[in-house]
């Protein structure tokens, strides 16, 4: 399949327009199926995992085209033979998980034009799908997510207890299957140094904070996913609304960090946002954590009225672009290191001083 053209677009949920979005960049819902009559993976032989993929792959495909996506705008994935760079490609993109990224066998992913919904087949479990909404919008990532799921329970059975719930192959997902998650933009909580005491109270509440691509990555460019933890006894409304109520605290204490911020340090912070908004459109070489810190003062600038010549839609985007593997894929070459920090700082030229990013 021809990924070119995830590198010079963004999908759907980068669009900045969805409620709290200033703070929010996007809602997930993730669920965890398995397929009946199947061992879980970890045990599953080579063949298994044929049927599985190609079982699944009909399934999942069909049940998008029922769910509203259409035919056309399905597209299907096997990754057993997937080149390394359309690999990291897709985990940038939020597409896929590392661990899928990173494993063998048959396995694949089907995804929407939009990016909106994804459904990797054979990672951990036989089967993950997400829905995916720019801003706070988990009640309908939820009904897009409930809808595909059901559609696709018509085409084959899950494996289910009546006393526990669907069966995964990790404990910790074993009940509704279900993960909700929010990625937050909170430079003004981290800024003032109130971060960790946030998010102990986050922890003590069952959540989990994790960092830009989920479980097992740390915090980048000031944005962290808080995820619920229990998926066993509860419903997934319940799931849905526990998360709900936490997260307007946080924003409510970001927002309070934010004008704290402008009331006592107004000058500096204009300063700072200011040198980072000029590394990135001058900038002749740049490393992608420096990129990711410096969008996040611009993104907070852009938020907060300093910087007034910016869609937010265009900052979100640069933060999935100027990742590696989508350099890479723009420049039509494997770089290094060194190439990929020149070509970096190329392409955020480009693309922030007005002209168009083709040969970025």
């Amino acid at each position: 399949m021809d990924l070119e053209h995830l590198a010079t677009a963004s999908g759907e949920w980068l669009r900045g327009a969805g409620p709290e979005s200033d703070i929010v960049m996007s809602s997930r819902v993730r669920l965890a199926r398995n397929v009946e009559g199947f061992p879980f993976l970890g045990r599953a032989d080579v063949e298994q995992r044929r049927q599985l993929e190609a079982i699944l792959r009909d399934a999942v495909t069909g049940a998008l085209a029922d769910a509203g996506e259409g035919d056309a705008g399905v597209l299907y994935m096997p990754l057993e033979d997937a080149a390394d760079l359309d690999l990291r490609l897709l985990v940038e993109r939020h597409l896929i998980s590392r661990e899928l990224a990173d494993g063998e066998g048959a396995r694949g992913v089907a995804f929407s034009r939009s990016e909106g919904t994804a459904v990797m087949v054979n990672e951990e479990d036989h089967l993950r799908a997400q829905v995916l909404r720019s801003g706070l919008e988990l009640e309908a990532c939820w009904v897009d997510l409930d809808r595909l799921d059901d559609a696709v329970a018509e085409r084959v059975a899950y494996a289910f207890s009546p006393d526990l719930g669907y069966l995964t192959a990790c404990p910790t997902n074993v009940g509704t299957g279900m993960r909700v998650s929010v990625m937050l933009h909170l430079p003004g909580l981290v800024w003032t140094e109130q971060i960790p005491k946030v998010f102990e109270s986050i922890r003590r509440m069952g959540l989990a904070v994790r960092g830009l691509y989920g479980e097992g990555t740390q915090a980048s460019g000031d944005f962290f996913q808080v995820s619920n933890q229990r998926t066993l006894g509860v419903s997934e409304t319940e799931i849905i609304g526990s998360l709900g109520s936490v997260v307007p605290r946080i924003l409510s204490y970001e927002r309070r960090a934010r004008e704290g911020l402008l009331e006592k340090s107004r000058r500096q912070v204009d300063d700072r946002v200011s040198r980072a908004y000029g590394m990135l459109r001058h900038a002749r070489t740049i490393s992608s954590e420096e990129t990711l810190l410096f969008l996040s003062a611009v993104r907070l600038g852009v938020n907060l009225g300093l910087i007034d010549d910016l869609p937010i839609s265009r900052v979100n985007e640069l933060f999935i672009l100027s990742q590696p593997a989508h350099l890479q894929k723009i420049s039509g070459q494997v770089l290094e290191r060194e190439a990929r920090n020149a070509a970096r700082a190329e392409f955020l030229r480009l693309r922030l001083n007005g002209r168009d990013s083709a040969g970025a």
